[in-house]
């Protein structure tokens, strides 16, 4: 055997065997790789795509947050602003009550005393009358005399 005619008899073998390759062996694997190498880097389109939907689906989220808690504050601000308003209008209707009360007291007082003097006048009259008929030992006539004895009451 002729040591050329193997290499060249390898050479050959070699050559039809990378010609097999390329046409039938390398396409369907290149293609394998291409379709890899798509697939992957559509999942990471895909994966930073989401990434970028958390991210503004977060911002939302703490907009939306943000916005609730302003709504809140100003709910609880209007509600506080609210009670102290009906605080002030209780004291203003307490206080107005009070005013009246006192006013209607004060006008039941000057009643009583007006009744008071009234009934202390016709006492008083009753007991000159009383008196001046011991004194005079004689009866006065209540109604002869009627203008002396209010004059008289009026004095006291």
């Amino acid at each position: 055997m002729n040591i050329n005619m193997t290499l060249i008899g390898q050479t050959i073998a070699f050559a039809i065997f990378v010609w097999f390759c390329i046409k039938f062996v390398w396409p369907p694997i290149s293609n394998a790789l291409h379709e890899r190498q798509r697939k992957i880097a559509d999942g990471l389109d895909a994966a930073s795509r989401a990434s970028r939907d958390l991210e503004l689906a977060q911002e939302r989220a703490d907009a939306t947050l943000r916005e609730s808690k302003e709504q809140a504050s100003q709910i609880l601000e209007q509600a506080n602003k609210r009670s102290s308003q009906m605080i002030e209008e209780a004291r203003e209707q307490a206080r107005a009550e009070g005013e009246r009360i006192v006013a209607s007291a004060r006008a039941e007082i000057d009643q009583e005393v007006q009744r008071a003097k009234d009934d202390l006048r016709a006492q008083v009259s009753h007991l000159a009358i009383s008196g001046a008929e011991r004194v005079l030992e004689a009866s006065v006539d209540e109604k002869a005399h009627r203008k002396l004895l209010d004059k008289l009451a009026a004095e006291l």
